[in-house]
């Protein structure tokens, strides 16, 4: 084995450890493979011959075969992969790989398998995977970055996307709320004539109310449309109630949320029977989300953030009235990245000033649960360590209707403006190791540069602990500090604060709002040193599409992509210059990888090869259509002994 092969070797035997995958390197201790490749020779001469790494994932066989070199990545003809000449498929990964994939599947009761071509090293390589059946057909599918997709926990959801194209289950839940929340928000403004601020707030009170249908002090059954006891007033009680069996303290801020809620009784509409639905529009609206909406927020385990789902639906449907008022919802999937790039601990304690629905406390909260080991533990994270600031009366409102379905009784969140809110008394008060934030977005100007995203990260990163780390999401401009207020928050923030790195996002994450979002990641109260190499990531590929009807969905490549991030992130593996760029930074510099990035890749075999064939296309296309003197310096209307 050549010297460099064995490093490739080695390097993804990392990776397979790295996913949990236990495959046999160069031999197989599954015996119907092993006597499968008693005649499975490269040379395709009969002879023993065995890929890098085989062996077998639930019903799944899995082969690798790997080259140092990416130039020896795959070999085709007429775009098909050669395995029928025995001087091409020894030299080539995904022709070594899909022939010992055919050879097997040939010899053995295996029906599916995923054989992979890898080539190259940890900073500069391509991972293959190819679906073969038993037939000997193949496809080949998009490359990969890792092997976590193929290990027990993935590999069916990866089958079933990506091969088999259908939904997976997440999907289909996905679909059923986008759906769900469409039929309510028209049926809140048909039944109820009910203003967009009002919706969530009506589906917020309700959701209260249905908790107390556990304790069986509430029942649907009792909203009858009586016109003395309104069924108003029957869902206000049982609000009453369910925040007094929360402990939600104290009782002034009890008195705020009911206020909040008053729409439920003092709406004449709403508790009058209509002809057309036969009952109440609250008795209907009931019904309803006791189907849908509440027993996926009660019973899941999932930090998918419904409310907030709902009420982003509702807010796309209206016009977008959240996104006047600067307030952007944060997708499931960047608050649980918010927690791994953070490293969060369950003793961390937790503080996100500007909340809205409260999407990042309840990911960090499922994060740090997770990881407790009692239930003390588990009641100390609950009640002591999730705070937030929202300043929006009703988002205030549902965030912590939001916390309180989903076990945090005490509901450490505050109704006040931020950044009125001094450093020292935030920093006393939460007492916080973790800043969260995506705060109000295109709300800061000349006039009141104070509300510039730029701030509002530097008023965090004063509010929080020493040693505290901090990650917001925020515009692309918020990096770059176009005036001279930026530039100015940005030196206060190297001043006293460490820039730890800033991820370029998919410019899809916040779909249909037309953001370009960055993730910043901070340590506190330590001063960036002039010397820090800041890692600057372009995580625009990060495996989420944009699906008709649904919005951003993840692809099969998700869980890869995002698994290779944190591993660069956190100095687990190496990436090229185009994915991640470690640099020193000033408060003038545009902290964007595309400020600091340098193509340090040198050109292969295949890339001279398909410069070559470029220009060779031009020149002919240029010489066809009668402009060959711009290859030989003569000049329209020269002549041979002009020149």
């Amino acid at each position: 084995m050549a010297r460099l092969e064995g490093s490739t070797d080695l390097w993804v035997n990392h990776l397979l450890d790295d996913a949990g995958i236990k495959l046999d390197y160069q031999s197989s201790k599954i015996k119907p493979i092993d006597d499968a490749l008693h005649t499975g020779s490269k040379k395709l001469n009969n002879k023993p011959g065995y890929p890098e790494y085989v062996g077998v994932v639930k019903d799944f066989l899995l082969v690798i075969e790997d080259k140092s070199s990416i130039d020896n990545h795959v070999y085709t003809k007429d775009d098909v992969i050669t395995t029928d000449n025995p001087k091409i498929v020894p030299d080539y990964a995904l022709n070594g790989a899909l022939h010992y994939a055919r050879h097997i599947l040939d010899r053995t009761s295996y029906k599916k398998c995923f054989a992979f071509g890898v080539s190259g090293n940890e900073k500069l390589h391509r991972i293959t995977p190819l679906y073969v059946n038993d037939r000997g057909d193949y496809d080949q599918l998009s490359d990969v970055e890792s092997f976590i997709s193929f290990n027990e926990q993935n590999i069916d959801e990866y089958y079933l996307k990506e091969v088999l194209h259908e939904d997976t289950d997440e999907e289909k839940t996905t679909t059923e709320i986008l759906k769900d929340a469409a039929k309510l928000h028209e049926d809140l403004r048909t039944y109820g004539q009910l203003k967009d601020v009002d919706k969530p707030l009506v589906v917020s009170g309700i959701l209260l109310a249905l908790r107390e249908s556990e304790s069986h002090n509430f029942s649907i059954d009792s909203l009858t449309g009586d016109t003395i006891k309104t069924d108003g007033k029957k869902i206000m009680e049982a609000i009453q109630s369910n925040l007094q069996r929360s402990n939600v303290q104290p009782e002034a801020k009890r008195d705020k949320l009911l206020n909040q809620f008053s729409i439920i009784t003092d709406s004449a509409l709403l508790n009058t029977k209509s002809e057309q639905l036969g009952m109440t529009p609250l008795r209907y609206y009931t019904e309803f989300i006791d189907k849908t909406i509440y027993r996926d927020i009660r019973y899941t385990n999932s930090s998918e953030d419904y409310l907030g789902r709902f009420y982003g639906e509702f807010m796309s449907y209206s016009g977008g009235d959240g996104q006047s008022l600067g307030i952007i919802l944060t997708p499931k999937h960047i608050t649980q990245l918010f927690c791994d790039l953070v490293d969060l601990k369950p003793t961390d304690h937790v503080f996100d000033p500007t909340c809205g629905t409260a999407g990042f406390l309840i990911a960090a909260m499922h994060s740090m649960l997770k990881q407790a080991d009692s239930e003390a533990q588990k009641r100390e994270i609950r009640r002591n360590q999730l705070f937030g600031i929202e300043l929006q009366d009703y988002m205030y409102t549902i965030a912590t209707t939001n916390m309180i379905l989903r076990g945090d009784g005490k509901s450490n969140l505050k109704n006040e403006d931020f950044l009125e809110q001094p450093a020292a008394k935030l920093q006393t008060e939460t007492m916080a190791t973790v800043g969260m934030m995506n705060p109000p977005y295109s709300q800061g100007s000349k006039k009141d540069s104070s509300k510039y995203e730029i701030n509002f990260i530097r008023h965090l990163l004063d509010s929080l602990l020493p040693g505290a780390r901090a990650v917001v999401i925020v515009p692309q401009s918020t990096m770059v500090g176009k005036s001279k207020a930026e530039e100015q928050y940005k030196q206060a923030i190297l001043k006293d604060h460490t820039l730890e790195g800033v991820i370029t996002c998919n410019p899809n994450t916040f779909y249909r709002v037309g953001t370009n979002p960055v993730i910043a990641v901070f340590t506190a109260h330590e001063p960036h040193p002039a010397n820090k190499q800041v890692k600057f990531i372009d995580f625009r590929d990060d495996g989420y599409e944009v699906s008709p009807h649904i919005g951003l969905v993840a692809t099969s490549r998700a869980k890869d992509r995002r698994a290779y991030l944190l591993d660069v992130w956190h100095g687990n593996a190496d990436a090229p210059a185009k994915f991640c760029v470690q640099s020193t930074v000033k408060a003038s510099d545009e902290w964007l990888h595309s400020f600091y990035y340098f193509n340090d890749e040198i050109p292969t075999d295949a890339d001279f090869d398909k410069s070559i064939g470029d220009y060779l296309d031009f020149e002919f296309s240029v010489v066809m259509a009668g402009r060959e003197y711009l290859f030989n310096n003569k000049k329209v209307g020269d002549t041979d002994e002009s020149n």
